[in-house]
């Protein structure tokens, strides 16, 4: 049995088992009710200061957290300002750079240009100076070469005139001596013509017959005349034809002229004369002095009337050989000028050809650097305009830049911007 004392009137009384087990029980359920009771009161008191405080520490936190967005979004923003401000200033910065390198390239271009030019204006003038200095040089060349050749000509023409002359002067006395010669024979004429003059003209010749037949034959007459000293100055060896001489058959000149000139040579005489009276219808003969050296050396065939002629040109001719051989030095000395004038003018071709081609090489060259000038500007206004690309396309690309394409790949900031939108949806409802 178990004691139980009531709280009321502090008496006891004993309960068996199963009653004691009831009463604890409801006691128990009452107590456990009232506990539960307060605790659910206590729970949910503490719920719902938890909740309050939950509230207000998640509106705090919002609070907190939307200002800490207002703020980085603030600042980015500013970043942002600042990053457009600088790209322009060095868009700007850029720019002014490369207008500044690309008017110093077209002023170093115009100067270049410039200086070309004037470099090219300048040989140009030289080169041009350079071929009127030839073709003045060539000028007088051609004057002094016309000048030379009018000398010549005047004298040579004055020599002809001379010698025509003096064959219109020998014709003449054909004329007067042609009734004198008649009855005479043609030996005894020639001898006859010589002595008359030999005095005055022929002071120190010697003039006979050619008696000497040693060799085997002989001429008809030996001319020599010597100098003071006895030098020989001239020797001829003469042959006398008459046409009354051969009856029988008519000769020719040329049937006489190889003895003629065996004669002469046997003699040791420098010219071979024929004085001959043959062919007297031959114009050829019949005009004056023939000189036949074509045939053989240094002989001449003439008519009677050229006798003393002959000799006084041949005696002349060998007194005067010095002025002939000075004269000769004379023509040589002009041929040689002529071929000095013709070796200059070889070597004004040759020069002129070579500063023409010196001239050309250097306006190729001038060319050519201007042409590689040309490319190297080219090239720099390609590279600005490549350098202008660049920068458009970086203008475009600050321009097109945003905040969510600052955040992408970046999910806190992400998650942060959303947050901030989901406010300010709900600030708007």
């Amino acid at each position: 049995m178990n004691e139980i004392i009531c709280p009321h009137c502090s008496k006891a009384f004993k309960v068996d088992e199963s009653g004691y087990a009831e009463i604890l029980k409801q006691v128990h359920d009452k107590e456990f009710e009232k506990q539960l009771k307060d605790r659910l009161d206590a729970a949910w008191e503490e719920r719902n200061a938890a909740v309050d405080l939950a509230e207000a520490k998640a509106q705090a936190e919002i609070q907190r957290t939307a200002y800490e967005k207002n703020t980085e979004i603030q600042n980015l923003n500013f970043q942002l300002e600042a990053s457009k401000l600088a790209q322009t200033q060095a868009v700007t910065t850029a720019l002014i750079t490369i207008e500044k390198e690309r008017d110093a390239l077209i002023a170093e271009l115009k100067a270049k240009e410039m200086a070309q030019t004037i470099a090219v204006t300048q040989a140009v003038n030289d080169v041009t100076k350079e071929r009127d200095d030839f073709k003045n040089g060539f000028k007088q060349l051609e004057l002094e070469k016309q000048l030379a050749e009018s000398s010549l000509r005047e004298r040579y023409e004055i020599q002809i005139k001379d010698r025509n002359e003096e064959i219109e002067r020998l014709r003449d006395m054909k004329t007067r001596l042609s009734t004198k010669m008649l009855g005479e024979t043609l030996e005894q004429h020639c001898e006859t013509e010589f002595n008359l003059i030999r005095a005055t003209a022929f002071p120190n010749a010697y003039f006979e017959k050619d008696n000497d037949a040693r060799t085997g034959s002989k001429g008809d007459y030996i001319f020599k005349q010597c100098d003071l000293s006895g030098l020989e100055i001239v020797s001829i060896m003469f042959e006398m034809k008459n046409e009354g001489e051969e009856t029988a058959t008519k000769k020719k000149n040329e049937d006489f002229l190889k003895e003629l000139d065996k004669d002469r040579n046997e003699k040791n005489c420098e010219y071979a004369v024929l004085v001959s009276m043959l062919e007297p219808e031959s114009e050829l003969f019949n005009t004056g002095i023939i000189d036949v050296s074509y045939r053989y050396p240094k002989m001449y065939v003439i008519r009677p009337q050229f006798f003393i002629q002959i000799i006084t040109l041949l005696r002349n001719a060998a007194l005067k050989s010095m002025s002939y051989k000075t004269e000769l030095a004379l023509v040589k000395a002009q041929n040689l000028d002529i071929t000095e004038f013709e070796d200059k003018l070889e070597d004004f071709k040759t020069t002129f050809g070579r500063n023409w081609r010196l001239a050309s090489e250097g306006f190729e060259e001038a060319i050519k650097r201007i042409d590689e000038a040309i490319k190297d500007l080219e090239k720099t206004k390609e590279a600005l305009h490549k350098s202008a690309n660049n920068l458009r396309l970086a203008n475009d690309k600050a321009e097109d830049l945003t905040v969510k394409k600052l955040t992408r790949g970046n999910p806190t900031m992400a998650d942060k911007f959303n947050l901030i939108e989901g406010n300010r949806a709900e600030d708007g409802k």
